[in-house]
């Protein structure tokens, strides 16, 4: 019996500073009446849909910036979306900035959840690849302070859902060979991933022009590798005065586009997604257990970087 799952990504236009996070997720369910008379089984939001990006900014009270966390999830501004995806049985993916409590110390995460159509949390992920840089750099038109906003999540897990085995990352992640290969390493068949990604690069604006090409290479590379499904969405469009690339879409196993969002606005794209595609390639050229050579392959988990160990030590000299 095939195992169909009819995807929607619901791709999100710039949020205004000015709207609340009532007023965003009523935007949400909105895209989520769509899908459903559409048919969908699940719709995939961007990275941190709730609030505007903000790590663009740089901000000393710490006060000011918990304003963009979730303390709990849901919580009184978006159990509206659960309730509404229990009614009218449709899954959906969600990133937001979460503030959790473990172990009496307050963590910072940027992070994303599945919900099934029973309006349930079936996996929550937060996010491993925190790009940017922790320092007010003034020299920028914009920051991109990550790594001083959030704490890198822990790993890659998946979870049965939707007839599948689904999986979970977020924006830069999806740059990293990695990311793909340990779901993949877990049979995953379906890779949700929101991003919001500036058109502009501060550092290397020699890439710019490149943006959306780099962003739907690697997706299609690690969906084609790892035989699975890959959906990519973004916040899409010019928020506080910032351009993003948006590409919203929906790849299959074989590395292809099957759909795709055309605006920068609020949208869906929908793909009929046959999960059984999958086998047709983890059973023949990426079947892991015939083909891996896991023993080559010691440095990439021993090695950080080009001079430097996973432990944080100097790569030592050759003999």
């Amino acid at each position: 019996m095939a195992r169909f799952v009819n995807v929607a990504a619901g791709q999100l236009g710039p949020i205004a500073k000015s709207e609340t996070r009532t007023e965003v997720v009523a935007r949400l369910m909105a895209m989520m009446r769509r899908a459903h008379a559409d048919g969908c089984d699940l719709i995939v939001y961007p990275e941190l849909a709730l609030t505007t990006f903000f790590p663009r900014w740089h901000f000393e009270n710490q006060a000011e910036i918990d304003k963009f966390f979730e303390r709990e999830m849901p919580g009184a501004e978006t159990r509206g979306l659960f309730d509404l995806a229990r009614e009218l049985g449709i899954g959906f993916y969600l990133g937001y900035a979460e503030l959790a409590v473990e172990a009496g110390i307050l963590r910072r995460y940027n992070t994303s959840v599945l919900v099934d159509r029973s309006g349930a949390i079936v996996l929550k992920y937060r996010k491993v690849h925190l790009p940017g840089h922790a320092e007010h750099e003034p020299w920028r038109k914009f920051q991109h302070l990550e790594k001083r906003y959030f704490e890198p999540g822990a790993g890659f897990g998946v979870t049965s859902a939707f007839g599948g085995v689904m999986g979970m990352a977020i924006c830069n992640d999806r740059r990293w060979s990695e990311t793909y290969r340990v779901m993949g390493l877990q049979g995953v068949e379906m890779v949700l991933i929101g991003y919001n990604t500036p058109v502009h690069n501060p550092p290397a604006p020699e890439h710019d022009h490149l943006s959306l090409f780099h962003n739907h290479l690697v997706m299609q590379a690690g969906a084609y590798q790892n035989g699975t499904f890959v959906v990519g969405v973004a916040k899409a469009g010019i928020e506080e005065g910032v351009e993003h690339i948006g590409g919203s879409c929906i790849i299959a196993p074989s590395g292809e586009i099957v759909a795709s969002c055309t605006t920068n606005g609020d949208e869906i794209a929908i793909a009929r997604c046959d999960l059984d595609l999958c086998n047709s390639y983890k059973r023949t050229t990426f079947n892991f257990d015939v083909h891996r050579q896991p023993r080559a392959y010691g440095m990439i988990v021993e090695r950080k970087g080009v001079t430097t160990m996973a432990d944080g030590t100097p790569v030592p000299p050759k003999a």
